[in-house]
């Protein structure tokens, strides 16, 4: 049955701090509690236990903690591992490790469902249920990071917000959950390790780039062209391709932060001249890189990985104008944690 009692990870640490107060206990009881929920990760009021049986039955009575739990657990061939996890009212979003020799990347959700609509994007045929709070983004990190520790002797080293739903419509508890993230009260890791990647909505890009944040940006673009891309990923009508460059010119102005574009190269869609060439012109204003993506089919046959040789074509060109380039195959296919993939089939 679910709680109306208040979730204590929506306290600052300053409003634990008077909450004790009010209490007629000791202000750093509310240090203590804060360092159990964000650095230690407690699950539990029971779990703190440099607090008295009294002080714990105290924060039982009036608060609960809606830790996530990771339902289902998959490994795929590849050491990839995906998280089915069930939120505090049921619903569940997926999470994915992803190791290499040098590193673990986390790639984590922040929407139930998607606001958006792209046709190649099995988490886009579920609709937008709620966008996920700090803590349970924050959550899927920390899960993430312990399966780094357990399956593979190191800590996570980075963090991608490519998973379920647009990072940028839930711009604020996305920010809210990189913040403990990074600090010193939180997991502290280096913002610099992390990556948000958006579809691209021109204003809260810029008002990324206003408030100075210092993680890396990702557009998943897939087409230069604006027909093109509103067919594959239809709020591009609404979104268009110059809205998008000039918020992306706006973001490097202000950060000088080199921009990756996420894209996927398909067969009959986007592999001609026409459209690379419309690429290299879109990538030029700024500091940029390609990662060309390997595409994960979800069923349907609508969309079909391109060529070999249309891939080659996609490197040369862009190489030959001095844009970096990527080739990503993908990882944890056969458990449908690749790219695009992800839309809770447990």
């Amino acid at each position: 049955m679910k709680s109306d009692k208040k979730d204590i990870r929506a306290l600052t640490k300053e409003q634990l701090r008077d909450f004790f107060v009010s209490k007629g206990d000791k202000s750093f009881r509310g240090n203590q509690v804060y360092e159990w929920l964000w650095q230690k990760s407690a699950h539990s009021f029971e779990a703190m236990t440099n607090l008295s049986i009294d002080t714990r039955q105290m924060l039982a009575d009036n608060f609960v903690i809606n830790h996530i739990k990771v339902d289902l657990m998959q490994r795929s061939n590849d050491g990839t591992i995906k998280n089915a996890v069930r939120l505090h009212d049921d619903l569940i979003v997926e999470s994915v490790l992803i190791p290499t020799k040098t590193r673990t990347t986390a790639c984590v959700s922040s929407q139930v469902g998607c606001s958006l609509d792209c046709k190649f994007c099995a988490t886009a045929r579920l609709k937008r249920m709620r966008n996920l709070n700090p803590d349970e983004i924050y959550d899927q990190v920390v899960a993430i990071d312990n399966e780094s520790k357990l399956y593979f002797g190191r800590r996570l080293s980075n963090i991608v917000f490519m998973g379920m739903g647009e990072p940028l419509m839930n711009y604020n508890n996305v920010l809210k959950a990189i913040e403990k993230i990074t600090s010193d009260e939180g997991l502290g890791m280096s913002p610099k390790r992390i990556t948000v990647s958006t579809s691209g909505v021109p204003k809260m890009i810029r008002k990324m780039a206003d408030d100075e944040v210092k993680f890396k940006l990702a557009v998943s673009l897939h087409s230069a062209i604006d027909e093109v891309r509103t067919s594959i990923m239809p709020f591009n009508a609404n979104f268009t391709l110059a809205d998008l460059r000039a918020s992306l010119v706006y973001w490097y102005e202000k950060t000088k932060s080199r921009i990756t574009y996420e894209y996927v190269v398909w067969k009959g869609i986007n592999d001609t001249q026409e459209a690379v060439n419309a690429l290299v012109d879109f990538c030029r204003f700024a500091p940029s890189k390609v990662n060309l993506i390997e595409y994960n089919p979800i069923d349907d046959g609508d969309f079909k990985q391109a060529s070999e040789s249309a891939i080659k074509i996609y490197v040369d060109t862009l190489e030959r104008n001095g844009i970096t380039v990527t080739v990503r195959r993908s990882r944890g296919k056969d458990i449908d944690a690749a790219c695009g993939q992800l839309a809770n089939k447990q």
